[in-house]
């Protein structure tokens, strides 16, 4: 079995004293990293919010004036209307925060961090300083992106998608000046970092498992942590790949995207390339990184719905198989993003076929989370909540998925609001559920503390009725052909009649987002003066629940304990409480062992 090589000298970093920059700033501490990914995510959760909430506010009253927002947006409001490029800009950067910042670094950079060596039983990560550098070319990427905010051309405004020729001429708009190679830098630190944190949590898992931890041991979060990894050390150098050509094109003279391009009137020597090219590389990676995003939140719902509903998961090896179904798919479905490019009818219909085939695992998944739920005796807890609420989204959000895995409805519905509603839904709020799920879930291991219950529940209602008022509307307004990315829709008569219906949208948007800030006031509230927790307050049976209230560098103070059992045995018949702890031995449990596990050890 692995064993970890921690145990040496991991008395030396409890008890070293350390200055404060190399504890709390430099740290190479994978709970502090992990608590410096979150805290970074939350400020760019905001920021992406605010920016979502400015174009609602245009989609929603496209003719009313907007002055009163010059003091904040300067030239980008002209005649008292929101200028239509800074309009697309808004649009790039709320795409390219929340799918990359908020939900790739926030969430995955997170509790990968935080839980794998809690939950398998490490000192570290295999590497404290990659893990360290994991986190400060994240905090690179983020300057560099915020600094082009404030670039006198605008940020990029290409779409987060950044498809040529739009990113690869910087003469086509002021957006694709300056701004689009701030983008380009910035993503490639961001890619390093992911690439960086990806070797760690990889390494740690394969080699640093405590003594009994075998591979059927783990708790489902780690294999979702494990194989989000994976996804991302194959598919992340893609788009790094993508970008460099973009680069080349921009600034030396290339044509691997540009070919038989105008610009008023004149011809540009570009000859050659292909845009659908790059299509394919982006798309590459943009399909595994829907479920680098959604996967860790699956795993992290596995574990809460367990937990709360005192029951073992359902189907464990069915959820890891499901895991690796949809790991293994995600590579081979790239190209339904690509339906309208005009690719060949018959490759369309093998990407549809695989399409279609990745909802079998998802069903799976989904079906196991509802029979772990059927007849459990189950604790409403914020973090129970938000998991319930991340299966129904996951729920409503993949059914629209099959309607646009099919090539034929996909060519209609493509450039809608159909899209954005689906994968809002089944991406973006689901993910958010399960980020915020396991904010309250494992904030007392984190902080020590409890989170306010009261405003948790509070927090829950008011953000799960806001998505599906948002959203479900724009599924209708999708399937009439109400068009994505137009800065105004006045121009359309047809979609007149759908003004009340986009003025309830943007209200509902604008408050939903507004709601989230009972949660920003509870996690920094709790931080200092929430109610301290015990060490084990949900009596959960997985390793973290077994060091300290709030572990210290090393997290177990003496030896790392030993592995026994599953992680999920709760509510054994013949047991004396309700959960008992994976490193309990079968020696001690003999009135609730199975016959196969009377004679384990």
């Amino acid at each position: 079995m692995p064993h970890t090589g921690h145990d040496v000298h991991h008395d030396e970093h409890e008890h070293h004293d350390q200055h404060w920059l190399f504890k709390y700033v430099f740290s190479q501490d994978h709970k502090v990293i992990a608590r410096q990914f979150l805290i970074t995510g939350i400020l760019w959760a905001i920021l992406g919010g605010m920016l979502s909430s400015l174009f609602r506010l245009q989609l929603g009253w496209p003719e009313s004036t907007m002055e009163w927002l010059k003091p904040f947006l300067g030239k980008w409001i002209e005649a008292g209307k929101l200028n239509p490029e800074f309009y697309l800009a808004l649009v790039t950067m709320h795409g390219t925060i929340m799918v990359f910042f908020v939900l790739t670094a926030g969430l995955s950079g997170t509790f990968s961090n935080f839980l794998i060596p809690l939950q398998v039983g490490a000192r570290d990560m295999a590497s404290g300083f990659m893990n360290m550098l994991s986190y400060w070319f994240f905090f690179l990427s983020s300057i560099v992106m915020f600094t082009s905010l404030f670039l006198e051309t605008g940020p990029a405004s290409a779409g987060w998608t950044i498809y040529p020729p739009l990113s690869a001429l910087p003469q086509a708009i002021p957006g694709s000046g300056m701004g689009m190679t701030l983008w380009l830098v910035s993503m490639a630190l961001f890619i390093i970092s992911q690439l960086l944190g990806g070797v760690n949590y990889i390494t740690t898992v394969i080699n640093l498992r405590t003594r009994g931890m075998s591979m059927s041991k783990l708790p489902l979060t780690i294999w979702a942590f494990f194989l989000t990894a994976v996804l991302g050390l194959l598919s992340f150098p893609v788009l790094f790949s993508a970008a460099l050509l973009l680069i080349f094109d921009r600034s030396f003279g290339t044509s691997f995207f540009l070919s038989d391009i105008y610009i008023a009137g004149q011809a540009l020597p570009n000859v050659g390339g292909s845009p659908i090219l790059f299509q394919h590389l982006f798309w590459f990676l943009g399909h595994p990184e829907v479920y680098i995003v959604i996967m860790p939140a699956m795993g992290m719902v596995s574990e809460i719905l367990a937990t709360n509903a005192r029951k073992p998961v359902f189907g464990y090896r069915a959820m890891i198989g499901s895991l690796m179904g949809i790991s293994l798919l995600s590579f081979v479905v790239w190209a339904h993003h690509m339906f309208i490019t005009g690719m060949n009818p018959f490759l369309g219909s093998v990407f549809m076929f695989l399409t279609l085939i990745i909802a079998v695992p998802s069903a799976v998944k989904t079906f196991n989370w509802l029979a772990t739920l059927w007849r459990g005796n189950i604790r409403f807890t914020t973090a129970m909540l938000f998991s319930i609420g991340f299966v129904s989204l996951f729920i409503s959000g993949g059914l629209t998925g099959i309607i646009l895995g099919n090539a034929a409805l996909d060519i209609q519905m493509h450039n809608t609001y159909f899209v954005v509603a689906h994968f809002h839904l089944v991406m973006g709020s689901s993910a958010f559920f399960g980020l915020f799920a396991g904010v309250y879930h494992w904030f007392p291991k984190m902080f020590g503390r409890l989170m306010d219950e009261k405003l948790g529940y509070i927090h829950f209602w008011l953000t799960f009725a806001g998505v599906y008022l948002v959203f479900l509307p724009m599924h209708y307004v999708g399937i009439a052909g109400f068009p994505r990315r137009y800065y105004a829709w006045t121009g359309f008569d047809t979609f007149s009649q759908f003004a009340d219906l986009n003025k309830f949208i943007s209200v509902a948007a604008i408050l939903a987002f507004f709601a989230q800030f009972i949660f920003i006031v509870n996690f920094f509230y709790s931080i200092f003066r929430g109610r301290r927790a015990t060490e084990n307050p949900w009596n959960s049976t997985t390793l973290e629940w077994t060091t300290p209230v709030v572990p210290g560098h090393g997290n177990w103070p003496g030896e790392i304990p030993a592995v026994y059992r599953w992680p999920y045995d709760y509510s054994k018949p013949g047991a004396t409480e309700d959960f008992i702890p994976q490193n309990v031995p079968y020696s001690q449990t003999q009135s609730s062992n199975l016959p196969y596990e009377r004679d384990m050890e």
